[in-house]
């Protein structure tokens, strides 16, 4: 039984040493604060509400000010929509140029972390850093994403025993290593409280 618990023990100091490295890490989170920060689009006094675009079906209006224009997003039983300057645009209507005006515009105070906008795909905007700041048209909002992020939610995933990439596979490997803990304290309390077998 003690070569069993010996064995066990050797098995399960991999995962002890993950957990205990960045259980650390997460105590003291370096790089936290940056790494998860928000990033704002810059927002300018709003002129007044656009009346014209309200009706009775609206359930929701927001309204405000960026370096394009003036927004209104309106939502109804079937979403938001949203309108610039009193024209409705969709996400794919979004020119190149006005993704790197509106993420420029909010970076523009934080160089040090996001330097400049190197390219513009899509709706994501990646910069001299190495972060990528995606833009949410229908809320009018930002992600920013870089390789501290990365590094961070990879600590995460060691931590959580996500080590595959299979999400099912790695549930298993979750629930087998919490069983093996539970076992290796069992079988370590049983050899400890049972009474020593005397040889003469």
């Amino acid at each position: 039984m003690r070569r069993f618990h010996k064995i066990l023990g050797l098995i399960m100091l991999l995962p002890f040493i993950a957990w205990v490295v960045t259980g650390v890490f997460f105590f003291f989170k370096p790089g936290y604060q940056e790494a998860y920060q928000a990033l704002n689009i810059k927002q300018y006094p709003v002129a007044g509400l656009a009346e014209s675009l309200i009706d009775d079906s609206t359930l929701e209006v927001k309204q405000m000010q960026t370096i394009l224009g003036h927004h209104v997003l309106i939502k109804n039983s079937d979403g938001w929509r949203h309108f610039l300057d009193n024209n409705e645009v969709k996400k794919d209507e979004l020119t190149p140029e006005q993704i790197r005006l509106l993420v420029n515009d909010a970076i523009t105070q934080k160089k040090a972390r996001y330097g400049d906008i190197v390219s513009v795909d899509g709706v994501k905007a990646t910069t001299s850093t190495g972060v990528e700041v995606t833009v949410n048209w229908q809320g009018l909002s930002l992600r920013q994403y870089g390789q501290d992020t990365d590094f961070i939610n990879t600590i995460y995933d060691i931590h959580y025993l996500r080590w595959t990439g299979n999400k099912a596979f790695d549930q298993y490997l979750g629930v087998i290593g919490l069983m093996l803990v539970l076992l290796l304290a069992v079988l370590g309390t049983w050899m400890s409280l049972r009474k020593p077998t005397i040889k003469y």
